[in-house]
């Protein structure tokens, strides 16, 4: 088995992997040191993906990184087999196969703290220092000893034994410990960040961002997208749509390529499609970086919120003025919740993203007036495409 050795820095990270951070600034490095993590599990809730941590994990080194499935930023870092990691703290080791990580040694390294909290159902017991905790395991014949002997760390056993760690726990240090985890948020987001700006949009209208306040309208130059957003990750031509049959007054002929392109902005979970022969913008794609998708990685997550106006044409009945005070399509909604919004969506056009490599199977796209989603099977919104109505008579990409 191949060894491995991380800094361990409390309340801060392991390695360089640092609290707070992106899901997909993670998976960037044990791409970029793929010799090293070539094993990586990628875990979550298939149904419910915003119930449950986002999880990494790395079987062959016995630790996982715990994501905020909102957010999608590392609040919790668990090495869960101390004996397959060899972790540094200062100039001191802990941990691996050779060294057991006992209570002495730990309490040694990391000096006094207040006594720990003792879990009699499972038979651990918590050691706490500041942004960082150790599991001890108990064993059974010492149970009714430790109880009788409330607050006393349990430097040594009766029998000349000492407890040895199991697990380790790195988390923010302004969290607080709650039982055997650290239910605790990832670190407070710096101020001036752009990951999580709330991006403010309003169909066939424009795009608003938060943190600078840049604007960009429906019909914006590229000059005017250089000027508000700085040079795009990525510039690609773009393929002729699928979708583009079902647009009657789109008389370009069915061509590998068209004259349209793109201005990709993966660090902000975004695309803006110009038109190829005026130049103007045409269409905005918001991604929310759903893990289930095909798209999962390629972008962060937009932390968007579409303002649906009243008199938004669904193509049903227009609600009363109660069912529409609060008419905000999020990254976090789900279908049902936009058609509570928008109406009914009518039929889906399937999408299969390539099923020869898609492991996760079709999307769905529903088209309202200026406005189209693609929905997963989770019934999660995995991309949004804004557009005018008069401008692109086809929803999708």
């Amino acid at each position: 088995m191949k060894g491995l050795t991380l800094d361990l820095r409390p309340g801060t990270g392991l390695g360089a992997f640092n609290l707070g951070m992106p899901v997909c600034e993670a998976l960037a490095f044990v791409d970029q040191h793929s010799s090293i993590f070539d094993v990586v599990h990628v875990k979550y809730n298939e149904e419910e993906p915003l119930s449950l941590d986002l999880v990494l994990s790395f079987p062959e080194y016995g630790f996982h990184l715990r994501f905020e499935p909102r957010s999608q930023r590392l609040r919790l870092i668990e090495v869960y087999d101390v004996q397959l990691l060899h972790m540094r703290y200062a100039t001191s080791s802990i941990g691996g196969p050779h060294a057991p990580a006992t209570f002495v040694a730990v309490y040694a390294l990391f000096g006094p703290t207040f006594p720990g909290t003792f879990n009699l159902k499972r038979c651990i017991y918590h050691l706490n220092y500041p942004g960082l905790s150790f599991v001890f395991p108990i064993p059974p014949q010492h149970i009714s000893y430790w109880q009788d002997r409330k607050g006393e760390l349990p430097l040594e056993f009766p029998d000349g034994t000492t407890p040895v760690m199991s697990r380790a726990c790195i988390y923010d240090s302004t969290g607080e410990v709650c039982g055997s985890f650290k239910l605790v948020p990832a670190p407070q987001l710096p101020g001036g960040g752009l990951y999580m700006e709330e991006v403010h949009a309003k169909p066939a209208e424009d795009i608003h961002f938060n943190g600078n306040g840049q604007r960009l309208a429906f019909g914006a130059s590229p000059q005017d997208v250089w000027a508000q957003l700085g040079r795009p990750c990525c510039i690609q031509k773009k393929q002729i749509d699928p979708m583009v049959i079902h647009s009657a007054s789109d008389p370009r002929p069915q061509t590998a390529l068209c004259g349209d392109y793109f201005y990709n902005y993966f660090t902000r979970g975004l695309d803006i499609l110009f038109d190829g022969q005026t130049h103007r913008i045409k269409k905005f794609i918001l991604h929310t970086n759903f893990p289930g998708h095909t798209d999962f990685n390629c972008y962060m997550k937009c932390n968007f919120f579409i303002h649906c106006p009243p008199a938004l044409d669904t193509g049903s009945e227009k609600k009363s003025l109660e069912t529409v005070t609060n008419r905000c399509i999020s990254s976090v909604s789900k279908w049902s919740e936009v058609q509570d919004i928008l109406g009914d969506g009518g039929r889906a056009a399937i999408q299969t993203q390539g099923s020869d490599t898609n492991p996760f199977g079709p999307t769905f796209v529903y088209g309202y007036r200026d406005i189209a989603l693609e929905v997963m099977k989770n019934g999660h919104i995995a991309t949004v495409t804004l557009f005018q109505t008069g401008r692109s008579s086809c929803p999708a990409r």
